[in-house]
């Protein structure tokens, strides 16, 4: 009979390095996780930093008495969980582990299963609304269950404690595994793609300047069945084809297809040529788009990188905070939709040519008057022309004043007001300025775009997108508490 505090000890050590592995892939993380060892066990939560509250479909009449409705649905009130374990069959290997559905909970992003060793599991971290991909989150909570399946299965005399390492250094396997999957999919079992010496170059070539230049360009890797597939401006003859590993060379090669529907095509060990922009079945492309780059699978996004790292941003600003307050707004539908899609505009141009820029989305039905380069007469930002000047003024410094009316009002506007709490030296001035000027005005919302930082959401003197760190809390066996018990503290 396993122990609860060896249980909870395995957990913890888990937790802390899945939390900190997906923080450094997709921002600070948090996760949490359901299971019962035994068949006869209650079934336990374990969600040290409040992960699953809030998160679930609603159930109304269990939202009357303050429960987690879903969970108390799936786990107490119905037993089909447990039956669907039973009617299973035994699971006589450790080896085995049956996969459980994905609970597809808004922002949540699940994987559970069944082994030998522990009778029912269901990991969850945070969906993060930048996500290329939740493949590899997925890749990463099927780890950290075959881990605390393999744990429990040594018991404790055997626990070596190294789960959490390996899951806190798991990002460029978690974008294998994902790669692997989804080939094995679309390609079949049978190829020679290896994808390990793959990401390794795709990293390497990232990291490496032309002349002071960030690498611009696609790569394609394909299986050599798929070469006729192919529409060929130049082969290179075998004896005289580039190694991968030259990362020098390929970054060098690299110019030839940047700016152009152009990419370089390697079978993973070699460059073979360059290619029209045609894709055969299965392809995974390496585009390099300067400091950062998108690792795809024919068309579809699965990571980005940067600094010789994988991630999970879409390197697009995440405006979701200004969205929701256009339309807890009081303009009508059309306009909020029109006015975000042109804030969006800016905002990515901005990015796009990693330059600074500060957005003052004036909501009032009569401008604040600003300090700054005022207009004759203001310009109708929905007018496709007028929408290009303003981008190019975004590069001006000082801040746009964009109105409710949808109109530029003004460009290179000063933001002033008094010290608030909550400031940053670290941020700078448009930061920290933005900060003093929303504090001071109603119904002003600001978005900062820094070049080498994410963008900043501020109304009312606060930073609305803020991630928060969350630390490590202590914990002991009490804090694994069962289901019932969990969701009961919800009426409190």
């Amino acid at each position: 009979m396993v122990s609860l505090n060896f249980v909870c000890k395995c957990i913890e050590d888990t937790i802390d390095g899945l939390q900190d592995g997906l923080s450094h892939f997709s921002g600070s993380s948090r996760a949490a996780i359901i299971y019962a060892i035994t068949p006869d066990s209650p079934m336990r939560i374990y969600d040290p930093q409040n992960l699953l509250r809030g998160h679930e479909p609603i159930f109304e009449e269990n939202l009357l008495r303050g429960h987690e409705p879903i969970f108390e649905e799936l786990y107490l009130v119905s037993n089909d969980w447990c039956k669907n374990i039973r009617l299973s069959g035994q699971i006589q290997k450790f080896r085995h582990m049956v996969p459980e559905k994905n609970l597809e909970l808004a922002g949540l992003i699940s994987w559970g299963g069944r082994s030998s060793s522990v009778f029912y599991q269901m990991w969850f971290t945070e969906h993060h609304p930048d996500t290329c991909s939740i493949g590899p989150a997925e890749c990463w909570l099927e780890h950290a269950a075959w881990r605390f399946s393999h744990d429990i299965a040594n018991e404790e005399e055997l626990y070596t404690g190294i789960s959490g390492s390996f899951l806190s250094e798991y990002s460029t396997h978690a974008v294998r595994d994902y790669v692997v999957d989804q080939m094995n999919v679309i390609h079949g079992w049978d190829t020679q793609l290896r994808v390990y010496p793959i990401l390794d170059a795709v990293l390497g070539i990232s990291r490496t300047r032309e002349e002071g230049q960030w690498p611009v360009g696609e790569l394609i890797f394909i299986d050599v069945r798929s070469l006729a597939q192919l529409e060929f401006f130049v082969r290179f003859p075998e004896m005289g084809q580039p190694s991968l590993t030259n990362f020098k060379h390929v970054r060098k090669l690299l110019l030839s297809v940047e700016d152009s529907n152009r990419r370089l095509v390697s079978e993973g060990k070699t460059i073979l040529g360059i290619a029209a922009d045609k894709l055969p079945v299965f392809s995974i492309i390496a585009d390099y788009r300067g400091r950062h780059g998108f690792l795809r699978i024919n068309e579809e996004a699965v990571c980005s990188f940067s600094d010789g790292r994988f991630k999970s941003g879409t390197h697009r600003a995440n405006l979701v905070n200004v969205e929701e307050i256009l339309l807890e707004s009081s303009l009508d539908d059309e306009t909020s939709n029109r006015l975000y899609k042109i804030i969006a505009s800016v905002v990515h141009f901005a990015e796009s040519h990693e330059h600074g820029s500060t957005l003052v989305i004036d909501l009032n039905e009569q401008p604040v008057q600003i300090s700054g380069q005022r207009l004759e007469k203001p310009l109708d930002l929905q007018l496709p022309r007028n929408l290009e000047l303003s981008k190019s003024l975004s590069k001006v410094d000082g801040a746009l004043h964009i109105g409710a009316d949808v109109c530029l009002h003004g460009f290179a506007c000063l933001l002033d007001g008094r010290t608030v709490r909550g400031e940053d030296r670290a941020r700078g001035a448009r930061y920290n300025s933005a900060l003093r000027f929303t504090s001071e005005h109603d119904n002003i919302v600001v978005v900062v775009v820094s070049s080498d930082r994410p963008v900043s959401v501020i109304q009312e003197g606060v930073e609305l997108n803020a991630q928060c760190q969350w630390r490590s809390e202590f914990s002991c066996a009490e804090s694994h508490r069962t289901l019932k018990e969990w969701i009961e503290t919800s009426d409190q």
